[in-house]
């Protein structure tokens, strides 16, 4: 929250049907953020329930179809997890050229402490075909893509590697409470490390299949297109690439003369974050920003804050870039490789302030 009472700090608009509305970056202090501060994104309009209680059906490839109640998920065996949720499209608006979408700037990002069961732990006590190769998650939300001209149901499925993962969870609280209706409620997957898009919110059904899954939300949209004209060299959005954000000082600040702290976060969606550079010439020169030590170590589902200290001796205009690495050796890039959505932006973060 901010450190000034006197400001409120609210989501950012970026269309009100479907809502969608990104967290005011720069006003994170906490790693667990509010409901009220997380990011929204929706293809359609929030769906309605129709009926109570709640249960979600497991059929396909598998021997019986096995139908669990919200209760019976709850008495399960539970993991906690604190980890990042980013929209596929984070960062959207900095894309040069401009893509088509919506115009994320840099709040396409929220984090906090998600409860559930494991996927996995379903699968196994529903039982899997052999020829079962991907999981296929449905949600409740539907509407008109106006792309296709027809009704089409949120849907996206998960490699059996991938729902399998002891850490990809059918959570039912996020920080100690029922998900909010608006993330969710009752039951959304959390897919660590893997964007957002991953993470299907209302669960109606969960379906296992044999040939690949063809959904639009699949087929079509999360899926990088390199060239402009043609679907040449696509390939499917999965994990998140590593990045960082300059939180403080903002975009355009006016700043006085003397020590200023330079602050962030970092995240990736392989490995751990393992150093973030922080240069104030406009990338002639770097150094090491501090990362919270305990963060380097941790198992990359979450952010890690860094500082850096500057004394800026001189009045003028200073570009501010940051540029994280993680544990695969991935770094952010100096230009992000452009792609027809506007996908996957992690190009070295920059800000430009002036010094009076």
């Amino acid at each position: 929250m901010s450190s000034n009472p006197l400001v409120k700090p609210n989501l950012f608009t970026r269309s009100l049907h479907p809502e969608n509305q990104e967290t005011p970056i720069s006003f994170i202090h906490s790693e667990s953020l509010s409901n009220k501060l997380f990011f929204r994104r929706n293809h359609f309009t929030y769906p309605l329930f129709t009926s109570y209680p709640y249960w979600l059906p497991i059929s396909g490839l598998v021997p019986t179809t096995k139908i669990f109640s919200l209760q019976d998920i709850q008495k399960l065996p539970s993991k906690t997890l604190k980890l990042v949720l980013e929209c596929a499209g984070n960062k959207r608006a900095l894309f040069e050229p401009k893509t088509f979408g919506e115009q994320w700037e840099k709040g396409a990002i929220s984090q906090g402490i998600w409860k559930g069961v494991p996927l996995r732990t379903l699968l196994e006590l529903t039982g899997v075909s052999d020829d079962a190769t991907e999981v296929v998650i449905e949600g409740y939300d539907y509407g008109v893509r106006k792309d296709l001209d027809s009704i089409h149901t949120f849907a996206r499925s998960l490699p059996l590697k991938k729902a399998f993962h002891p850490d990809t969870l059918i959570a039912y609280e996020y920080n100690h409470q029922p998900i909010p209706f608006k993330h969710g409620f009752p039951l959304r997957l959390i897919v660590p490390q893997w964007y957002a898009m991953a993470s299907v919110k209302w669960i109606s059904q969960i379906r296992l299949v044999k040939e690949k899954f063809e959904g639009p939300f699949q087929s079509i949209d999360y899926v990088y297109y390199p060239n402009k004209e043609n679907n040449k060299d696509a390939t499917p959005v999965t994990t998140i690439q590593v990045n960082s954000t300059i939180q403080k000082p903002l975009d355009m600040d006016t700043l006085n003369t003397g020590m200023h702290k330079i602050k962030g976060i970092a995240w990736t969606g392989q490995g751990h974050i393992t150093k973030v550079e922080v240069s104030v010439d406009n990338g002639n020169t770097w150094e090491e920003a501090m990362v919270t030590p305990e963060t380097t170590q941790r198992s990359g589902y979450q952010w890690c804050p860094w500082t850096f200290d500057w004394f800026a001796s001189k009045k003028g205009e200073y570009t501010i870039l940051s540029k994280a690495t993680d544990s695969t050796g991935r770094t952010q890039p100096k230009k992000n490789p452009w792609n027809r959505k506007g996908y996957g932006y992690n190009a070295i973060d920059q800000i430009k302030i002036k010094i009076e």
